[in-house]
């Protein structure tokens, strides 16, 4: 049985990735900035809770120190939080660009620097969030396509850094998912209609197969595994 922190884990994948662990028998620490549905979740998981600001180095820092010098130990961190926005580069404010890179770029950047300084040495895995749309021309995903893709090229770095030490990095980079951040999407038909189309299987993915990946590159089977972006996308990938 090993400990693992979510960030990010009372969202859809985050919650999602949260339940398959727990279903396997390890123990979990969900965290994210608001308290109240924090708790809601973690009662549901019978998990532990932190609020944490993961955009907030020193923050994270202390989170994840705190969490390793436990006698229980830490081998796993996720970072699950994220954020979608739709719109051309030339409608893009400053403001909307910041807070994509915030939310997405610098929470993982975060993630793997506290990771980096107290879990490599005693081994373990940090998986991060990427997207389909990082690696594809899809319209209208300018900011979250770079943001993401700053993902993909820090996992390659931080295994490369870590590696040696025994600290895995992976990342996951779904197609469209079925959570409540993709409402806008999913709950405007022609919309679904339109991205079902984008994927091979005819379908937008669920966050439980999303996770499904995530709890295996947290586990012992995947320690051979470091540097990837893999790819669960439901075809998405292979469409165009």
């Amino acid at each position: 049985m090993t400990r693992h922190l979510i960030v990010g884990g009372a969202g859809g994948v985050g919650g999602a990735l949260a339940a398959r662990l727990r279903a396997r028998g390890d123990t979990v620490v969900i965290a994210g900035r608001t308290e109240a549905t924090l708790a809601a979740r973690a009662a549901e998981l019978d998990a532990a809770w932190r609020v944490v600001d993961a955009r907030d180095f020193d923050a994270m820092e202390r989170l994840v120190g705190e969490l390793a010098a436990e006698p229980e130990g830490l081998f796993g961190v996720a970072c699950c939080a994220g954020s979608i926005l739709l719109k051309p580069a030339h409608l893009t404010s400053a403001a909307d660009f910041e807070a994509t890179v915030s939310t997405n770029l610098t929470t993982a950047f975060a993630t793997v620097r506290a990771a980096g300084r107290h879990l490599s040495g005693a081994g373990g895995s940090v998986v991060l969030f990427s997207t389909a749309a990082a690696r594809l021309g899809l319209a209208n995903h300018e900011a979250i396509a770079a943001a993401k893709a700053g993902i993909e090229g820090l996992t390659r770095s931080a295994a490369a850094t870590y590696g040696a030490r025994g600290l895995c990095v992976n990342a996951i980079a779904p197609g469209l998912v079925d959570t409540p951040l993709a409402q806008r999407i999913t709950g405007n038909p022609r919309s679904l209609d339109a991205s079902r189309a984008l994927h091979v299987r005819g379908r937008i993915g669920t966050a439980d197969e999303v996770a499904s990946l995530a709890a295996w590159l947290l586990g012992s089977d995947a320690r051979w595994v470091t540097g990837q972006t893999l790819g669960i996308d439901g075809g998405l990938g292979v469409a165009r």
